[in-house]
Formats: structure tokens, C-alpha cells, sequence
């Protein structure tokens, strides 16, 4: 092997060290803040909050919907009765769940960002 004349010792590159800063940017934190957030000691009442906010969600449309036919009436006094009561029990079922899982009424509304809210305040 002869040794050529014009080769050139190249040194690896290195990337300049920065030291991590103990704060983290505004930006690693709002993505941060975008991200699913999964503990292992949370799992359970991330999920019951999910689950309730879908059946939250679900009681407001058909109360909605039993108040139109009732306004319309479309409904017989024992059809009224009935929605009613379901409707009262399903609400009461709710507040039992949050109650057991430490949720307000209102951890169960999702922020949509440029859309507002999930739930309507009521």
C-alpha cells in the first residue's frame, strides 16, 4: 500500500456540548402539555374520566332531545314520566362515579382549543 500524497486526516465531527437547562423551554413544556399524560397510578381515573365525559356528553343530547318532544308534545304523560325518571337517574348515577373517582362536573368538559368546549356550561 503506498501512502497518497493528497489524503487528508479527517477528524470526526463533534456537536458543540450545551449543558441541559434545569427549565424546561415554553416550548418543550406546551408540548408537553399536548401529549397524553399515562400513570400507571392514574390509569383507572384517567379512563372513568374519559368514559364519563363520553356518557356526559350523551345524557345532555338526550335530555335535549326529550325537552323538544315534551315542547312539542310528542310524548304521552307516562312516556314524559318515564324519560324523566331515567334521565334523573342517569344523573344522579353520574354524580355517584365522580364522586368516587374525585371528579367535578366540570373535569369532564374538554377543551377543544379554537372550538371551545365540549359540553355546554349548563
Amino acid at each position: 500500500m503506498s501512502a497518497d500524497p493528497d489524503a487528508r486526516i479527517v477528524e470526526p465531527r463533534t456537536e458543540p456540548h450545551v449543558e441541559p437547562s434545569a427549565e424546561p423551554s415554553a416550548e418543550a413544556r406546551g408540548s408537553r402539555r399536548k401529549r397524553l399524560d399515562l400513570e400507571p397510578d392514574t390509569v383507572e381515573r384517567d379512563l372513568v374520566k374519559l368514559v364519563l365525559t363520553v356518557v356526559e356528553l350523551l345524557r345532555q343530547l338526550m335530555e335535549r332531545q326529550a325537552l323538544r318532544r315534551f315542547d312539542e308534545g310528542d310524548l304521552t304523560e307516562e312516556q314524559e314520566e318515564r324519560v324523566g325518571l331515567t334521565l334523573m337517574l342517569l344523573e344522579d348515577r353520574m354524580a355517584e362515579l365522580r364522586d368516587r373517582y374525585g371528579l367535578r362536573p366540570e373535569d369532564l368538559n374538554l377543551d377543544l382549543g379554537p372550538l371551545g368546549p365540549l359540553l355546554p356550561r349548563e
